[in-house]
């Protein structure tokens, strides 16, 4: 870790206070997750939009008719040396849909799940060997209905670092972590279009390193990160 400043009364160096800033951005995010969860009105949980305005028309009437499922947003526990991230998922190329896509571990109800939490916790477990007990959970957001005649909830919860995943061959090729910082930001994601079922449709994408997030995880991610910038904002009025 880089020190902070070689003595008393010493200039930092351009290196020294990127860093500075980049920790104080890391701190302040984790810290406007968890007052989003303290402090939202339960009341005003939303319907998760899709970035196409003509899906949303046409999933609008068929909400009973969708499948149940549950997504964990995993956020790494922020600490003074290491920043928040969020666990995600590069989807197996042998799986019949949305292969090699980033994904959020998750998948469908089952009778045994008494609510989209159990959903969540249970999924990840199977997806990347993460523990349900070893998970905080914060709050889950809006239903976000889908094309594919599913509505996820997305669910969040806080973990620690340094965890040991394990990836279910069948449909986990990868595991890696983005900054929550990066996450949080809504100005990092970008509208693009494209082609589904010969019609355009319009998505969201967020670019870390190599990794593309697109379609619903990134919608729900940006979701999530306009919700937490927005009561932030308020509380500043």
């Amino acid at each position: 870790m880089a020190r902070l400043a070689s003595c008393s009364g010493s200039t930092p160096t351009p290196d020294v206070l990127n860093l500075m800033s980049k920790h104080q951005q890391s701190s302040s995010r984790f810290s406007d997750l968890l007052h989003y969860f303290e402090h939202r009105d339960p009341e005003q949980i939303k319907t998760i939009p899709h970035p196409d305005e003509s899906v949303n028309r046409l999933l609008e009437n068929n909400h009973d008719s969708l499948r149940r499922a549950a997504v964990l947003i995993p956020v790494t526990r922020q600490f003074e040396s290491r920043q928040a991230e969020v666990v995600l998922t590069v989807r197996s190329e042998n799986l019949s849909s949305h292969a090699g896509q980033i994904s959020l571990p998750g998948g469908s109800w089952e009778a045994e799940d008494h609510d989209s939490v159990a959903t969540a916790l249970r999924e990840s477990e199977e997806e990347i060997g993460l523990h349900r007990h070893k998970v905080d959970v914060l709050g889950n957001l809006g239903e976000m209905p889908l094309p594919s005649g599913y509505r996820i909830t997305p669910v969040i919860g806080i973990i620690e670092p340094e965890q040991n995943f394990i990836p279910c061959p069948r449909e986990v090729a990868d595991i890696f972590q983005a900054p929550l910082e990066l996450v949080l930001d809504t100005s990092a994601y970008r509208s693009s279009v494209m082609e589904y079922n010969n019609e355009p449709r319009r998505i969201l994408e967020l670019m870390y390193e190599d990794y593309r997030i697109w379609g619903a995880t990134a919608a729900i991610l940006y979701h999530l990160a306009r919700e937490v910038e927005q009561l932030r904002n308020r509380s500043k009025d």
